[in-house]
């Protein structure tokens, strides 16, 4: 007889990953897949008790807006529940051009581009733009996604430490011995750390060294900059970014993603993307909410709510912070009007151990808070975190009581099970 075959599921059973969980979930520590039966307001119910929210991406609040329901219902009862076919065939719509019309609008690009979800735009796009021969540089925070979208384009991969422009600059000097073409990727706000690129920086090294910028805007657009356009606004470099990236499951209150910038690339995108072109149309009442909650963002009501947001993420940090919780710092960054400290609505407490930062979870959520819970590999090694975040439809009511809840949590905490890092500490892979 010949070789025996090995079983491919053999290595799930007994994997590190699967172990854990089963500890975790047979002590009710489990602090994934928790059901929620509400709209993602900043109140929810979840598993028979309200909880305050602080763990949702729903920036803005517009998942409960009626104008954004208006935009999804209407887009229901005009097209069906589904497009039963990819862009390129069947599932191309009037409400898709719209959106991808007022989307480039709004970025101050001359095209964009929507796909059916953020991670599709990330792999399709760095899958299809970059090859072998070519380098893509990336920050070591960088979203899942964007390290999946360069290992499918088989480009050589090059990594430098998070935010550290001195490592960027060597990485750059190394990729220009590698020959081909050479792409930056960065996260524009960084969905763990909660903290933004210096990307007048990059873009100065890249314009040095030829390469090209591209930022991914998921946590930035509806958040940062007067128009709510992202990280890329703020910092006044829409002009020195080659592709700005952004999704809609964040402050556009959908899901979905999209592409902005050169029309020319756009198009060969359209016609070479396998993400693009090899998979369904998003469902019409997603792309009708998107382009509904864009169209608040743009309006009049638009710029009090990116105040609201920014102004409770102030609120949540700073109240942490005075609790002896290890909170980010405001990140001082290069704008147009010189050196600001900003916040974004992720504020992640630093926690270091990965069971301690699930107990901690376990009790913020017995008290009535939920948060989201960041260990290896979604962090480095020893850099466990809780990620909480806040809406612009919080009050100043909410955040305090959650703040009142983190207060009589951690006393207790840390009579069990020692103390928590204290502000101004740095995380294990800093320090």
């Amino acid at each position: 007889m010949g070789d025996t075959i090995t079983d491919v599921f053999a290595k799930v059973r007994d994997h590190e990953r699967v172990v854990q969980a089963r500890a975790a979930r047979d002590a009710g520590l489990l602090p994934f897949f928790r059901e929620v039966s509400s709209p993602a307001m900043p109140i929810v119910e979840m598993e028979g008790h309200p909880r305050i929210m602080l763990g949702s991406n729903n920036y803005l609040g517009l998942t409960a807006d009626e104008r954004v329901i208006k935009g999804a219902q209407d887009a229901l009862h005009r097209y069906g529940t589904g497009l039963t076919g990819s862009r390129l065939l069947n599932g191309t719509t009037r409400l898709h051009l719209e959106l991808e019309q007022e989307l480039a609008y709004w970025m101050g690009t001359d095209d964009a581009i929507v796909f059916t979800t953020g991670q599709q735009a990330n792999l399709g796009t760095l899958g299809t733009l970059l090859g072998p021969g070519d380098t893509v540089i990336v920050d070591s925070g960088d979203h899942a996604s964007l390290l999946d979208g360069a290992t499918l384009s088989r480009a050589k991969l090059r990594a430098f430490r998070h935010n550290r422009m001195d490592k960027l600059e060597r990485t750059l000097e190394r990729a220009a011995r590698d020959g081909g073409g050479v792409m930056i990727v960065v996260d524009g706000v960084f969905s763990m750390e909660g903290d933004i690129a210096p990307l007048r920086e990059i873009a100065d090294l890249a314009g040095r060294f030829g390469a090209r910028l591209m930022v991914d805007e998921a946590h930035a657009v509806g958040v940062l900059g007067a128009r709510g356009a992202g990280a890329s606004e703020l910092l006044g470099v829409e002009d020195r970014v080659d592709l700005r990236m952004g999704t809609f499951s964040k402050s556009l209150a959908s899901c979905g993603g999209f592409l902005a910038g050169p029309a020319d690339v756009l198009e060969y995108l359209r016609i070479q993307s396998r993400s693009f072109l090899f998979t369904a149309s998003g469902v019409p009442a997603a792309v009708g909410a998107a382009l509904a909650a864009l169209r608040v963002i743009r309006s009049e009501d638009g710029p009090p709510l990116l105040a609201r947001v920014l102004q409770n993420a102030r609120h949540l940090n700073r109240g942490l912070h005075d609790l002896g919780f290890s909170v980010i710092e405001p990140s001082p960054v290069s704008t147009a009007r010189g050196v600001e400290s900003i916040l974004t609505p992720v504020v992640p407490i630093r926690v270091g151990d990965d069971w301690k930062a699930v107990l901690l979870w376990r009790a913020l959520y017995d008290e009535g808070v939920f948060t989201n819970v960041a260990v290896h590999p979604a962090v480095p090694p020893g850099g466990a975190l809780l990620r909480t975040s806040v809406m612009a439809t919080h009050d100043a009511d909410v955040l305090d009581r959650a703040l009142d809840c983190f207060a009589r949590v951690k006393r207790n905490f840390e009579a069990d099970h020692g103390p928590l890092p204290a502000p101004g500490s740095q995380p294990a892979a800093d320090a």
